[in-house]
């Protein structure tokens, strides 16, 4: 009898350690599922966030900014790369311009223009290509041309001032209509529980976030583009006045 005793004794020790064990083998491995799926949304990335955001806001007016930005983002680019492309080295050129005057004369100094990249080199090539008629009329051509040229500065750049006032004015839109449908909820419920209204300012805010994120990024690349513009013009002027006092010297 105390041997059947003492073997059932023994048995429910090793089923109550064997119990233990498997008990501290579950909370371990929960443990660790549980961190593992902490740790991606821990780890969750700046874009990840960005895209559960832009879906959280709708696709209706949060794609209709989102293609502001593309549109803003792309002609911004393009004027960026052309405004980099025209800018000359005028005090180069003129001194390059003189010298092929003194040496070769006007062809040479046209020639000499034709090589050049830029608007001022266009502008210059104009003026010399009036030379036989006159200062005055290579003056007026000078003029004329840049204008010309200037427009050409600034094509496109009108769309970008768009679509940086559109865009938060599409964000402004987008939360009108969430606080609408806030309120419609409000009323169908017959009820004011912040859960019927949550969704519908969640909504609003994030267009109005991005709508505004969106204006302030196009404001830089805008911003930029138009000192350039004016750094460029700048530069067209005092080259023009420098290249009808060259031609005047030539005359005498």
């Amino acid at each position: 009898m105390r041997k059947l005793i003492f073997v059932l004794a023994i048995i429910g020790f090793l089923t109550t350690a064997s119990a233990t064990v498997s008990t501290a083998n579950l909370a371990t491995i929960a443990n660790a599922t549980l961190q593992d799926e902490e740790a991606p949304a821990q780890s969750a990335s700046f874009t990840q966030e960005l895209k559960k955001r832009f879906i959280e806001g709708g696709p209706g007016f949060m794609g209709i900014v989102l293609i502001c930005l593309i549109l803003g983002l792309a002609i911004s680019i393009e004027r960026i790369i052309f405004l980099n492309l025209a800018t000359t080295n005028t005090k180069k050129l003129t001194d390059g311009v003189e010298e092929a005057l003194s040496s070769g004369g006007v062809d040479a100094a046209k020639e000499f223009c034709r090589n050049t990249k830029g608007p001022v080199a266009s502008i210059f090539y104009q003026g010399l290509d009036r030379m036989d008629e006159g200062v005055e009329s290579a003056e007026k051509a000078v003029v004329a041309y840049g204008g010309v040229q200037m427009g050409q500065l600034e094509k496109n750049v009108s769309w970008i001032s768009l679509f940086i006032a559109l865009a938060p004015m599409l964000g402004f839109m987008g939360t009108v209509i969430g606080m609408i449908q806030a309120f419609d909820k409000i009323e169908a419920a017959g009820d004011m529980q912040p859960s019927l209204v949550a969704g519908g300012i969640k909504v609003a805010l994030l267009t109005t976030v991005f709508g505004l994120i969106v204006a302030i990024i196009l404001q830089v690349f805008y911003n930029y583009i138009v000192a350039k513009i004016d750094s460029i013009v700048n530069d067209m002027e005092d080259a023009s006045i420098t290249l009808i006092d060259i031609l005047v010297s030539q005359k005498k």
